[in-house]
């Protein structure tokens, strides 16, 4: 008998049509809310490449840089808290009280924050990266002992690959100092060491003489001898400096040794090497020498 009040129930509450016209309007809501929320990020972003990407000709290169990252970051941002309050309206319209869900909700937050404090810092410390400006993906940066390429920057960590492959990847709260390589341009430093015996006025003209022809793509300004750097009692060490692009300092050092090394040896210059100098003393007490 009671299978059958069951069934009778059921079939009451089935055919009523105020139930089937409140779960209409109900999945119409639903429906909506997922649209618009779907139209609010569309516009969202929209009016973030109006603002930001758009206009970039009009900022300096080291701004435009920050203002992408900046944009995207506020992309991010903006389709959590959509999705959130989506999320909230369609389970109000399941009639579930949002007040003790978002006050319970609070509490868990704490207890995780409070639990979990490493990464709240390296949600932090990467959210202050992002917004400062400190380095961006493509940079060479030295962070404690890694030092490479940034190949990816996210709110909790940052992945370096080093020039010899290796990838390391860093908790953004471990960061503390960091050294980047890519804002400003490098320079060269190249000593030249000849022997002391060496006309150094005509070293030094050879070798600006082959520096005025080198063309590089990476080379800024052109290549200046110092003068001497350090003088000893067998060499004279020349230093060369040349200002170059960001981090090509070390291919653009290979090259002037290569080219400098080939001048000196049509010129004839020696350049130095290790001496020994031996004394004999023969029978009859004269002292003579040999290199």
């Amino acid at each position: 008998m009671w299978l059958q009040s069951l069934y009778d129930s059921i079939k009451t509450e089935l055919g009523d049509e105020k139930l089937w016209q409140s779960i209409g309007w109900s999945a119409f809501r639903i429906i909506m809310i997922l649209i618009l929320a779907r139209v609010s990020i569309i516009i969202v972003n929209k009016t973030i490449d109006h603002v930001v990407f758009n206009r970039e000709p009009e900022r300096l290169g080291q701004q435009v840089r920050r203002i992408r990252t900046i944009g995207k970051l506020l992309k991010n941002i903006a389709a959590y808290t959509i999705h959130f309050v989506s999320v909230m309206l369609i389970l109000s319209e399941f009639n579930i009280n949002l007040g003790p869900l978002l006050a319970g909700a609070g509490v868990i937050g704490l207890a995780i924050g409070f639990g979990a404090q490493s990464l709240v810092k390296d949600v932090i410390t990467g959210f202050f990266i992002v917004v400062e400006d400190h380095f961006a993906v493509g940079d060479v940066i030295q962070t404690g002992n890694f030092k490479g390429t940034v190949e990816m920057i996210g709110l909790r960590s940052t992945r370096i690959q080093s020039w010899t492959g290796e990838i390391h990847i860093i908790p953004n709260g471990m960061i503390n100092e960091v050294t980047n390589f890519s804002i400003n341009n490098s320079l060269a430093v190249l000593d030249i060491s000849i022997a002391f015996e060496e006309n150094i006025d005509h070293t030094i003209s050879v070798i600006n003489s082959i520096l005025a022809k080198i063309e590089d793509v990476n080379l800024v300004k052109q290549p200046e001898v110092l003068g001497i750097q350090t003088l000893t009692a067998t060499e004279a060490s020349l230093r060369i400096v040349a200002e170059c692009r960001p981090t090509t300092q070390i291919a653009l050092s290979r090259l002037l040794n290569r080219e400098i090394k080939k001048a000196l040896e049509a010129n004839r210059i020696e350049m130095a090497y290790p001496r020994m100098i031996t004394y004999q003393q023969n029978k009859e007490g004269r002292v003579s020498n040999g290199t």
